[in-house]
This record gives C-alpha cells, sequence and structure tokens, in this order.
C-alpha cells in the first residue's frame, strides 16, 4: 500500500512540475500512413505583378485547398529579382512563372541549389511585332480590305510605312515599340534599326503596357492598321486576332540583341523554395506535372478582360473549360474534389 501511495505521489509531483513549466503535452504522432493535415496550412506564392502568373496563383491556389485540404493561400508581391530572393530564402513558397532567359541570376541560383526547380509550366509564348490579321487578310465581315497582304516579315515592313502612318509626323509610319525599362526594349530598338527600318518609319515607346494594350486595342477595334511589339500570353492576345510577323530564326544572345534573329521562345519555369519542396511533397508532385500553353491562359485572360470576372473565377472558368487538365495534373479522387468544388 505504501509502495502505491509513493507511485500517485510522485506521478502527481511531475505533472504539477510539468505544468509549472507552461509545458503541455505533445499531440498524439499520425498513425502510419495517415493523410497530413494541411487545414491550418496557407501557401505563398510569388506575385511578380503581370496578369498571367496572378491567374496561374489562382488556380494553383484553388486546387491546394479544394484538392489537397490546405487552409489558403496569400502572395507576396514584388520585382522579379525581389520574388526571385524570396524563394530563395523561403518568404515566398511557390513561383509559378520563372521566365529563365529574362533572369541572369536564375541558373546559378538552381545550380547552387538554393531553390528547388520543379518543372516546366510553359514554352510556347512569343514576342515581337505583331500587325491585325485584317491587314494582311481583311476582313469581309467588317468590310475591311487587306492593306499589306504580302507583309509577312519584319523586312517587308520597308514597303508599307504608307499603312501605318504617323499621325504626328505625315509621310512616315509608325512602329510601337516596346516599354522603356524592359529588357525586350532595348531589343526591339535594335531589330529597328538593324533592319533600316528607320528609313520608314518613327519608333514610338509607350511609357507603359496599359499604354501600349490600349493602343493595340482601339486599333483593332476599329479597323486600323497598327504595328507594333506585344507578347503572349495576353488577354489583348485572347481577345484579338494579331499576327506575328517573322523574323530570322534565333540563334544566340548576341544577335538578337543586335536585332537580326527573333526572340525565342521562353522556358517558363515552376520553381519552390528548398522548404516547402521538402515538407510538401504531394502538392509538390502536383506541381511537376502542372502545364499550360500560352492560348488557355490568353483566353482567361481575355475572358477577364470581356466579362470582368476577377482571377479566381477566370481560374475556376479556366479548368471548366479544359478539363482534361485535371485528370493531367491529379490522381482520380483529387481530380474529382475539384470538380465538385467547380460545380
Amino acid at each position: 500500500m505504501k509502495k502505491v501511495l509513493a507511485l500517485v505521489l510522485t506521478l502527481t509531483v511531475t505533472l504539477l512540475l510539468f505544468a509549472g513549466c507552461g509545458g503541455t503535452a505533445p499531440p498524439p504522432a499520425p498513425a502510419p500512413g495517415a493523410p497530413a493535415d494541411f487545414s491550418n496550412r496557407t501557401i505563398v506564392f510569388a506575385d511578380a505583378q503581370w496578369d498571367s502568373i496572378q491567374l496561374h496563383n489562382a488556380i494553383a491556389g484553388f486546387i491546394a485547398v479544394e484538392a489537397f485540404g490546405y487552409g489558403g493561400w496569400t502572395e507576396l508581391t514584388g520585382s522579379t529579382p525581389v520574388t526571385h530572393e524570396g524563394v530563395v530564402r523561403g518568404e515566398i513558397e511557390v513561383h509559378m512563372e520563372n521566365w529563365v532567359e529574362n533572369m541572369d541570376f536564375y541558373l546559378p541560383d538552381v545550380a547552387a541549389g538554393r531553390l528547388h526547380e520543379v518543372g516546366l509550366n510553359f514554352n510556347d509564348n512569343a514576342q515581337g511585332l505583331y500587325v491585325p490579321r485584317f491587314v494582311i487578310e481583311g476582313d469581309p465581315g467588317r468590310g475591311i480590305e487587306p492593306s499589306a497582304p504580302t507583309l509577312r516579315t519584319v523586312q517587308d515592313l520597308a514597303r508599307y510605312a504608307h499603312v501605318f502612318p504617323d499621325a504626328e509626323n505625315p509621310g512616315r509610319g509608325r512602329i510601337y515599340g516596346a516599354i522603356p525599362g524592359w529588357a525586350a526594349d532595348q531589343i526591339v530598338t535594335a531589330t529597328f534599326y538593324y533592319n533600316e527600318l528607320g528609313n520608314y518609319f518613327n519608333l514610338f515607346r509607350p511609357g507603359s503596357d496599359l499604354a501600349l494594350s490600349a493602343a493595340f486595342a482601339n486599333a483593332f477595334e476599329r479597323g486600323v492598321p497598327i504595328v507594333g511589339y506585344y507578347w503572349e500570353p495576353t488577354w489583348l492576345m485572347g481577345m484579338y486576332d494579331f499576327v506575328l510577323l517573322e523574323n530570322a530564326p534565333f540563334t544566340n544572345e548576341e544577335d538578337l540583341h543586335a536585332g537580326r534573329v527573333a526572340f525565342p521562345s521562353a522556358t517558363v519555369m515552376i520553381t519552390t523554395s528548398n522548404q516547402f519542396a521538402q515538407d510538401n511533397p504531394e502538392f509538390l508532385e502536383f506541381l511537376s506535372r502542372y502545364r499550360t500553353n500560352s492560348a488557355m491562359i490568353s483566353d482567361a485572360l481575355a475572358h477577364i478582360q470581356d466579362t470582368g470576372a476577377n482571377r479566381n473565377e477566370a481560374a475556376k472558368w479556366l479548368l471548366i473549360n479544359n478539363p482534361r487538365l485535371l485528370d493531367e495534373w491529379l490522381d482520380p479522387d483529387r481530380a474529382q474534389a475539384v470538380r465538385n468544388a467547380l460545380e
């Protein structure tokens, strides 16, 4: 009896001491093979401040919640170098659009193991000098005759300056360039002078991407010819029918920056922080299977522009209109969970 009382007293003192130190009993360990509980976990995505990455965040964030049970998702906003460094430091966990050729710091950081490269998002994007299709082919439905029927290449523009008049400088054409400060601005300017288009055209550099898209959209709506720099995927290319003018095939960076060759398609990769990759293997598997293309993203961005939908609504719209994606990205149970949420 004394031994029993002593044991009870010892256990009581131990529990009181544990409580007095502010400790709490550790939670029970999950049963072997039990799914991880992420219901209190919020994923931090990179927002590098352009439309397509914000749409990808909404798609991946929606799937994180509905298919994997994460509690939510959020974003940290910054420039390309800032968001990249955020992934390296672990402050940002998922970056859905790393434009590899535009980031001279990307490959060295991947090689050094400073972040985790998950896989390819898309690589069929394009950029360069565009014209509305009706300039080349006309548009009978709108009563528009072709004004440059043999226009195919950047070099062909020399014959068609009169089709793209500069309202502020009669007798010369206007080519819309890229935005000052963008990497593309230097290349478009070099292309302009390498092909001696300065003999026929003025190069007009808009002050913002909003001003550039407004000029393109306004010209297309009015049926007026326009030529200038643009890129994909964007809402403009999803909403209107533009043709990319051909140039000599890409060879190397030196030729590109000298204006001698076309822009290459960029490799757009998904990355995560090293810690996120380690702690979230199932979501990482989904990200490794995540593939899109410029056309579907441009269509979704055009849906936003046309209807006033927000990006979360556009993410659902894209998944509904591309039902095969869920089967490519997810196992059957998780794909069905997302479909149930979409309903």
